[in-house]
């Protein structure tokens, strides 16, 4: 069983930058898939970012591509999501979760283990 726990969110102004960080306990998670999911208020979860277990392979999200980097460092057991350019509309709770490595995927479905969670607000 792999625990997971997101943090670096807060309060950060339109066109800034934020770093999140998923730190990961319990067995190694080394090769398995990570991803990044997000959901605002009254709306869905939302694919953001996958990555491969050796970090070779990432997929994002349209509305992230170009402005987000999803990130990871297998000795430190931590997946990063660098967030730059941010928008309001990125203002949600965003997630950070795991999956046996079986292929890239951007449906929530097809992960495991998820962390609890941390809020990224943007302000106009």
């Amino acid at each position: 069983q792999v625990q997971l726990v997101e943090s670096g969110g807060g309060l950060v102004q339109a066109g800034g930058s934020m770093r999140l960080s998923c730190a990961a306990s319990g067995r190694t998670f080394s090769r398995d898939f990570m991803g990044w999911f997000r959901q605002a208020p009254g709306k869905e979860r939302e694919f953001v970012a996958t990555i491969s277990w050796s970090g070779a392979s990432t997929v994002y999200g349209n509305s992230v591509k170009g402005r987000f980097t999803i990130s990871r460092d297998n000795a430190l057991n931590t997946v990063y999501l660098q967030m730059n350019s941010l928008k309001p509309e990125d203002t949600a709770v965003y997630y950070c979760a795991g999956r046996l490595p079986n292929g890239m995927s951007v449906a929530s479905k097809d992960y495991i283990y998820w962390g609890q969670g941390t809020q990224v607000t943007v302000s106009s």
